[in-house]
This record gives structure tokens, C-alpha cells and sequence, in this order.
């Protein structure tokens, strides 16, 4: 009795529980109306991921509580990237206007593009599925590419932290989060016997929490250079872009 409340327990926490750290993130951004220091990518990353994966349960019907965790993870993250075009810093590549990016990818002016995209990476995946969804190769394959994504998630604020040498901007809360959840995950993942796609990535999603951490002991969270600029010379450097 006792363990089947726990297991419920845990079913409900792994739901919920990734989704609501990026509530105090989201909460911080709108705070200080600047979203300098969190990496947009994060959000691209989690939700092409977990898009994905609600088409992986579809061939492959894996617990109920992580489809759950897909669908609330993808509203959360829809709701913090509009919160980061709305505060993004005003040196940003798009105000600038000097994105490197093929097709300036995911670093798009309006919100409405990030939705057009969105909107066409499900179509695309929903007619590959429709074709291929009976193949068990296929299946693993998307499996495999959902959680692949997923555990890439770190890497781009891992990236953003080195090139800044400092993690301004990017909440304890979050990396706590990180940290501890992707350890319940990969512990949840193992005694649940989840296919072995969740529990590899899970391991290496692990590993680049365990290098962000060491980066916040090394680098600390101090502002860094870009975060300092007097406000004159951010209109200077707008006004020169706009020459």
C-alpha cells in the first residue's frame, strides 16, 4: 500500500515537477524586465524535444506520467519564450540585426515566427509518422532523437555561461532544478524500467548538470561586461547597427 503511494507520488512529481523550475526563471526575467543571462536555445531545445516525444508515446506507450510531463513542459516553455522575446537584452542579435545563424534560426523578431515554426515542425513529424509510425525501427529512432534532444538541454547555457564567465542571469532555482531533477529522472527511469532511451540520455543530461555546476563555483554570478554597459552606449551601438 504504502509503496504504491509512493510510486503515485513520484508519477505525479515527475509530471510536474520539471515544468515548475522555470516558473521562478520566468518570474525573475519579468522582475527585472531583462532576460540577459538564459539562454533562448533552452527553449527550442525543450520543445522540438518533447514534441517529439509525444510522438515517440504514440508508437511506444510508455508511462502516462512522463506524456504528462511532455505537454506541460511544452506549455511552460511556450510561455517563457514569449517572456524572453518580450525582455530579451537589447543588444540581442535581432535588434541588432546581426544574427550568424542560417536563417537567423530561433533568434526570430516576432513571436508569431517561433509558432510558424513550431506549427510546421509538427506537421512535418505528424506525416512521418503517419507513413512510418509501424515501423518499430522508426519508433526507437524517434525515441531516441526525443531524448537526444533533451538531454542537450544544458548545452547551450553551458555555452552561454563559458562565453560570458559568469552565470548572470540564470536563476539557483533553475540549476537546482536541473541538477536535482534530472537525478530523480535518471533514478525514476531505472526502477520504473523505462526504455533504455530515457535512461541513457538521462545519464549524459546528468553529466552536463554536474559541469554547470562546476562552472557556478568557478565563475560565480557576478555581471558580466555586457550587462554593465552605460545606457548611452547601448543607444550608441543600436544607432550605429541601424546605419
Amino acid at each position: 500500500m504504502v509503496a504504491a503511494w509512493l510510486s503515485t507520488l513520484a508519477s505525479i512529481g515527475m509530471a510536474v515537477g520539471p515544468p515548475l523550475v522555470y516558473a521562478d526563471q520566468a518570474y525573475s526575467i519579468v522582475r527585472k524586465k531583462d532576460a540577459t543571462g538564459f539562454s533562448r536555445d533552452v527553449c527550442a531545445i525543450l520543445l522540438l524535444a518533447n514534441i517529439t516525444r509525444c510522438f515517440f508515446w504514440l508508437g511506444n506507450r510508455f508511462e502516462l506520467a512522463l506524456l504528462f510531463q511532455s505537454i506541460f513542459m511544452i506549455l511552460s516553455q511556450l510561455a517563457l519564450l514569449y517572456i524572453c522575446i518580450l525582455y530579451r537584452p537589447r543588444l540581442s542579435p535581432e535588434n541588432l540585426g546581426a544574427s550568424s545563424r542560417p536563417f537567423s534560426f530561433w533568434q526570430w523578431a516576432t513571436y508569431t515566427q517561433y509558432l510558424e515554426f513550431l506549427a510546421a515542425f509538427i506537421l512535418c513529424e505528424a506525416i512521418l509518422f503517419l507513413i512510418m509510425g509501424r515501423s518499430d525501427v522508426f519508433v526507437s529512432i524517434l525515441g531516441f532523437v526525443a531524448l537526444g534532444l533533451e538531454s542537450t538541454l544544458p548545452i547551450p547555457q553551458l555555452i552561454s555561461n563559458y562565453k560570458q564567465r559568469s552565470l548572470y542571469g540564470f536563476r539557483m532555482s533553475t540549476l537546482i532544478g536541473w541538477f536535482g531533477g534530472d537525478s530523480f529522472k535518471a533514478v525514476y527511469f531505472f526502477l520504473q524500467g523505462s526504455p533504455l532511451q530515457f535512461k541513457v540520455c538521462a545519464i549524459f543530461q546528468l553529466s552536463i548538470d554536474a559541469a554547470i555546476v562546476l562552472q557556478r563555483l568557478v565563475y560565480g554570478n557576478a555581471p558580466p561586461a555586457t550587462a554593465l554597459m552605460e545606457e548611452e552606449d547601448i543607444e550608441q551601438a543600436l544607432a550605429l547597427a541601424e546605419e
